[in-house]
């Protein structure tokens, strides 16, 4: 039995949602998110909550069940509160700016490398080496932090990169010379 898929999805008076058939559509003050649910599951609204329900036991649709009432939850308080990922550039002179919805990063090329945030996604900067990303798709927010990183990933060495604000870095010990 999955127990994610059972709870239910309490729903905010800010937060307007509308099944239909297999698609829910959810609004709220920061956007509008849609999601095209399977159709072994369907979706039930009552006053208040939503509710995702199977229409069997299989193995495939019990873990489609958890998945699904977790993506319509995270939409539900994505509308209304939004999502974030900070990364944290780590360097001598690495820095980045904002110039319209493009990101420019100085990470140790010879030139600036850069992004154009997608539809939906906020970039700001509030110190050079500082980078916060918004949506209310917490999945195109994940994405794009995990792009940007990608560009320089943080290294084990000398620690310098494009890291997550809190994440770890394992230092390694360099070459020892007798």
């Amino acid at each position: 039995m999955s127990r994610v898929g059972q709870a239910s999805i309490p729903l905010s008076p800010q937060a307007k949602v509308e099944v239909q058939g297999t698609t829910v559509v959810v609004e709220g003050p920061k956007g509008k998110l849609t999601h095209q649910v399977p159709p072994e599951l369907s979706v039930e609204k009552t006053e208040g909550q939503l509710r995702v329900k199977r229409s069997n036991d299989e193995k495939r649709v019990k873990s489609l069940h958890g998945l699904h009432r977790t993506l319509i939850a995270n939409m539900v308080r994505g509308v209304i509160e939004g999502f974030s990922k900070e990364l944290e550039l780590s360097g001598v002179g690495y820095k980045a700016q904002v110039t319209g919805p493009r990101l420019e990063m100085y990470v140790g090329f010879t030139h600036a490398v850069v992004f154009t945030a997608p539809a939906g996604i906020t970039i700001e900067v509030p110190k050079a080496t500082q980078v916060v990303i918004k949506g209310v798709d917490k999945q195109l927010v994940g994405q794009v932090a995990a792009r940007i990183r990608a560009f320089r990933p943080p290294e084990p060495y000398k620690g310098k990169g494009i890291k997550y604000v809190g994440e770890v870095i394992r230092r390694k010990a360099g070459k020892a010379v007798a």
